[in-house]
C-alpha cells in the first residue's frame, strides 16, 4: 500500500534524520540543503510531495516521527 508523504520544506531545518533513516525517499536537496523527496517518487515533480512505495512505508513513518520540528507529514 502506497502513502502519500508531505514536506514542510519551509519549518525543515535540515538535521539529516530523515535522509539518514530513509535515504531510499528522502534526500538533501544541493541548492537550499532541505529535505526532499528523492525524484522517482515525488508527486508531480514538486520535491516536498510524493508517493511512497510499498516496502517503504516504515522508514518513511520512522523519519516523520523522528523529525524535531515534525514537517514531515504522512497519510495512508
Amino acid at each position: 500500500m502506497m502513502v502519500k508523504v508531505t514536506i514542510d520544506r519551509e519549518e525543515c531545518i535540515s538535521c539529516e534524520a530523515c535522509w539518514l533513516l530513509c535515504p531510499e525517499f528522502f534526500e538533501q536537496n544541493p541548492e537550499d540543503e532541505k529535505s526532499q523527496v528523492v525524484e522517482e517518487f515525488r508527486t508531480g515533480g514538486d520535491p516536498a510531495e510524493g508517493d511512497a512505495p510499498e516496502g517503504s512505508e516504515a522508514c518513511v513513518r520512522e523519519a516523520a516521527d523522528e523529525c524535531p520540528v515534525t514537517v514531515i507529514f504522512v497519510e495512508d
